[in-house]
């Protein structure tokens, strides 16, 4: 299985520094983990590791092979649970992602729900919000699909940090083969999940990992927090059963994963010895 790193290496530094970092870390494989679309005023000046959806993906691809780094996803994290609103990062977004992707040739799309930010978001039943999930994915699935494309569903919300909720929303767009799980083994945990059942449920449907493990910190917050963004723990070092997870999907055929940990250089070696003692 190939190991990226998320580019969120330094703060306040752009995609190329961050890609140097990474490649001086030995890393070979990264995702490009923030995009927006339109122009980002940071992300201009170099200030932020983001990259526009509207930029000619190519020169994106290039910039990542001057570094001898194969980009493996394309980060579209959304708010599917808000109110449309074109200052909210959302189906539009996934759709540009998708179209970024496919020209370069990245194969994976990932995205999400997340928190629900608005009172009307947050009053929304569980029906309702499977629904608004589904509708806001609809499209962007079928273009996945045209384009030779997946979108993958990390946990990292109220809905997607369940079975329950990632099957339903599965089963509410007719399970095309064009959407999958980008399992993330912090988010499913924190949310309330067991990232190894997870596992096991989705093993045919899970195409990329996001691994992090989390201390005992986190436990009185399980179920309350959806998400937590990167974990500053090396693999095996916290409570998730991160070698459970190993042991059900060493044989799926998942061909990348990313290490969503941000620390020392040691931190992150230490995580890739893990999990390759895990016969990953």
């Amino acid at each position: 299985m190939n190991i990226g790193v998320f580019l969120l290496i330094e703060a306040f530094a752009s995609v190329e520094v961050q890609l140097k970092c990474a490649k001086e870390m030995g890393f070979d494989y990264a995702d490009i983990t923030d995009t927006n679309a339109g122009g980002s005023m940071l992300g201009t000046a170099g200030f932020s590791p983001t990259v526009s959806l509207d930029d000619n993906p190519f020169e994106v691809k290039r910039l990542f092979e001057k570094y001898g780094i194969k980009p493996l996803t394309v980060c579209a994290h959304a708010g599917l649970l808000e109110p449309t609103n074109p200052g909210v990062y959302s189906n539009a977004e996934i759709m540009k992602a998708v179209k970024f992707a496919a020209a370069i040739g990245i194969k994976d799309v990932v995205t999400t729900e997340n928190d629900p930010c608005s009172e009307w978001a947050e009053n929304l039943s569980y029906k309702e919000r499977v629904l608004i999930i589904a509708e806001k994915l609809y499209t962007p699935v079928k273009m996945a699909a045209d384009y030779g494309v997946r979108i993958l569903l990390e946990p990292h919300g109220p809905i997607t940090d369940s079975i329950k909720g990632l099957q339903d929303v599965f089963d509410r767009l007719g399970n095309p083969d064009s959407l999958g799980v980008n399992l993330d083994t912090g988010n499913s945990w924190l949310g309330g999940a067991d990232p190894v059942e997870m596992a096991r449920v989705f093993k045919d449907k899970i195409y990329h990992i996001h691994w992090k493990d989390l201390g005992a910190e986190w436990e009185p917050k399980r179920g309350m927090v959806f998400g937590c963004g990167f974990s500053t723990i090396a693999l095996g070092d916290g409570v998730i059963d991160i070698k459970g997870v190993c042991d059900v999907l060493a044989n799926a055929n998942i061909e990348n994963c990313t290490l969503e940990i941000i620390g020392s250089e040691d931190i992150l070696k230490k995580s890739v010895k893990y999990l390759r003692e895990c016969g990953l």
